[in-house]
């Protein structure tokens, strides 16, 4: 049974200001309650070097989430959320709001995107703005396979989903047997860091924007030319070192969600 690092943060005025202050050690999902914000991390190092700094500022207490209990209650309570012609379900027995749309089963982890963080919801509206038709589509850090199967089913040839976690490509290819129904998505294990990434026609990257600016020559290296790079992960006060990161590329389609920014941006 996974257990996931995390962080219970109190007093703290602005939640986006802890957010903010962790983002260099790259927190994988962010909890805001009404007296203190909780983070959770791929790795104990990675909280544990988050705690050292958030505690210069905030009270801080480290603690262990166990995956399948929290699975467990989020299916009772997580409702299905739709983003343009998109639904996804944390279920297949989930009330569908919209029965003419296209659906999607996304299961419950708090290491990986279900749909219901501002993230993942700008990077869906981003790939419903581009004709995915015969486009192949690779999804950097692609945790829940969540944006590699939306693409699929909404017209792509192909996707393909990355990720240096192998819990996270176990979590996509459980989520792709619960929608038996999409074709030609696969997953693997990859580092962004050290691994050459193919090149494709729309590359999705809802990452941090600590990792995005890191990471920004490869992840245009990967867009071809007409192609592409749809972003996700950074906070609005993040937005002109990444669009200065990616300089080469020219922004075509924007969008801001409780202080999260999600960009489209072509390569020309």
């Amino acid at each position: 049974m996974r257990h996931w690092p995390a962080v219970d943060v109190r007093g703290a005025p602005d939640p986006e200001l802890v957010i903010a202050a962790a983002d260099e050690f790259s927190p994988t999902a962010v909890d805001e309650r009404n007296d203190s914000v909780r983070l959770f991390f791929a790795t104990k190092s990675d909280r544990d070097a988050a705690c050292a700094t958030l505690a210069e500022r905030y009270v801080v207490e480290p603690i262990d989430v166990d995956d399948e209990d929290w699975a467990r209650r989020s299916q009772q309570n997580l409702a299905a959320i739709t983003v343009g012609r998109l639904t996804v379900l944390p279920n297949p027995e989930s009330p569908i709001p919209n029965p003419g749309g296209m659906r999607i089963i996304i299961q419950p982890s708090m290491g990986f995107g279900t749909g219901h963080h501002a993230t993942t919801r700008l990077c869906l509206a981003a790939l419903q703005i581009i004709d995915l038709t015969n486009a192949f589509v690779l999804d950097v850090g692609t945790g829940s396979g969540v944006l590699a199967i939306a693409a699929a089913r909404l017209g792509a040839a192909r996707a393909l989903g990355i990720d240096s976690d192998t819990d996270a490509i176990r979590s996509a290819h459980e989520n792709l047997t619960l929608n038996p129904d999409v074709r030609a998505v696969s997953f693997e294990l990859a580092d962004l860091t050290s691994t050459a990434l193919p090149t494709a026609d729309v590359v999705t990257a809802n990452l941090t924007g600590v990792l995005l600016v890191r990471a920004a020559a490869a992840l245009a290296g990967a867009v071809r030319p007409g192609g592409t790079l749809i972003v996700g992960g950074l906070l609005t006060h993040e937005r002109t070192e990444v669009l200065h990161a990616f300089a080469a590329l020219e922004p075509v389609w924007e969008k801001e969600e409780d202080g999260w920014l999600g960009l489209a941006i072509k390569n020309s």
